[in-house]
């Protein structure tokens, strides 16, 4: 993926970035904030100022949000719901997380279409990938909220899906921590932390950057995943422009 944006004018020897089309995942729990549950809308605008940097400096940016902050379909499987039914129950919740970052997002001027894979026409387009294209080439950013349109799917999965039906050139995954590490860093000291890593280390070593077939996507589709933290003021640029700590899984 070669360097491009250099035609922009949006400041003096700004580079451009180095990953030109990116799919940007963010989980539903990034939206709480120091809110037990639900959406902080400090942290969604937050998060759309990242967005809007990253459209400014020439990158198309297109994203998928989880919903675990608002309802988590393998939590409530667990508890007994029929798993179809709560997997169902968790893309309605990304739809709103969804809505929440396009409010967000034109708030601050950045023209944004959110596209759900479940048809919901009163509330946000039907997903529909040429159209999503054609969004992202007039530089308006585009949601992907639903999942896949199917249970049994996550939204890391429904992230990589969009991220290879959109030619992206690689998926950012915007997490609580600067990158991948050899365990958590929150209860492990000794937990270090990798710059880069192969597709088969991860299957292999289990750590969970994504699930198994969002990476197994990202890798028969040969899009790189960028991991970092996404509560670092930014740092989405940062990566964006091939800098700043970060995982990359290629």
């Amino acid at each position: 993926m070669g360097e491009s944006g250099e035609t922009s004018s949006s400041g003096p020897q700004s580079p451009g970035p180095k990953y030109r089309r990116v799919l940007l995942k963010v989980s539903g729990e990034a939206l709480m904030g120091d809110e037990p549950y639900g959406i902080d809308l400090k942290m969604v605008e937050r998060i759309a100022g990242e967005v809007r940097d990253a459209t400014e400096i020439g990158a198309q940016v297109c994203l998928v949000i989880g919903g675990g902050n608002i309802f988590r379909g393998l939590s409530a499987a667990a508890q007994g719901m029929e798993r179809a039914s709560a997997d169902y129950m968790g893309m309605l919740a990304t739809v709103m997380n969804a809505l929440a970052m396009q409010t967000a997002l034109e708030g601050i001027a950045v023209d944004t279409r959110v596209q759900s894979a479940i048809p919901m026409t009163s509330v946000c387009e039907t997903y529909i990938r040429r159209r999503a294209m054609r969004h992202m080439e007039k530089g308006r950013v585009v949601i992907f909220a639903g999942g896949t349109g199917n249970p049994f799917f996550t939204t890391d999965t429904a992230a990589a899906l969009r991220a290879a039906e959109m030619g992206c050139d690689a998926l950012m995954k915007g997490t609580q921590v600067d990158g991948v590490y050899s365990a958590d860093p929150k209860t492990d000291a000794d937990a270090t932390r990798f710059d880069a890593l192969s597709f088969h280390d991860v299957l292999a070593k289990d750590l969970r950057v994504m699930d198994a077939s969002a990476v197994s996507l990202a890798r028969d589709n040969d899009i790189p995943i960028v991991v970092f933290s996404i509560h670092d003021t930014g740092r989405f640029v940062d990566v964006l422009r091939g800098e700043g700590p970060c995982t990359v899984v290629s």
